[in-house]
């Protein structure tokens, strides 16, 4: 009986972060931002972690609150440690732009975190990657395109033009103009300036 009402405690637990966590997106669309962020934190004080990325959000970008970066990471932190993708991808993007002390350890859970985002099928963490890997300073071409081209197949016009340029220029893959003209002419047509430059170039 012990174990029972336990399991419905936990049950019912969930279920009133869930329904605050909605009531919280809905009071945002409605333009409510104030009582949306004060049922984010409610759930996200429960340990939900969705609504937990939630507050971040609004700590973020100051909606229904004060804007405080370190706050949202707070937040994000917490949602990351419970394997939520998005807050894997923001945390480690806070982790990767503030300077810190020990940057090497700071440095190495970052990617970490964006790999594991961008595993779960996160787009903006797989077009963070691909860039990251490019451009480091001791570049990881073959790695760098596999994230670009990932995030292409989900639709990133920017990423698809990087692919293309990775073709162009033989960057982690077998020169081939044809195919970089082929992802150049994708990505233009979804809008991409920079691909509509270099099919004119």
């Amino acid at each position: 009986l012990e174990e029972a009402a336990f399991q419905l405690q936990q049950i019912f637990r969930i279920d009133i972060s869930i329904a605050l966590n909605i009531l919280g997106i809905e009071s945002m669309r409605a333009g409510h931002c104030r009582i949306a962020y004060t049922c984010f934190k409610l759930a996200a004080d429960r340990g939900y972690s969705k609504a937990q990325f939630n507050v971040g959000l609004c700590y973020e970008h100051g909606r229904g609150t004060e804007k405080d970066l370190e706050k949202a990471a707070f937040y994000y932190y917490r949602a990351a440690s419970s394997c939520h993708p998005m807050a894997q991808y923001r945390y480690a993007r806070y982790l990767l732009s503030h300077r810190p002390d020990n940057e090497w350890d700071r440095h190495q859970k970052a990617v970490t975190l964006l790999e594991q985002a961008a595993m779960a099928g996160i787009t903006e963490a797989q077009a963070y990657l691909g860039v990251f890997y490019m451009k480091g300073l001791q570049p990881k071409e073959k790695r760098g395109l596999k994230y670009l081209q990932l995030a292409a197949k989900n639709g990133d016009a920017q990423s698809r033009y990087h692919v293309g340029v990775c073709y162009e220029k033989g960057l982690g893959v077998q020169q081939n103009v044809a195919e970089a003209m082929r992802h150049y002419r994708q990505s233009a047509a979804a809008g991409n300036r920079s691909a509509r430059e270099r099919l004119r170039v």
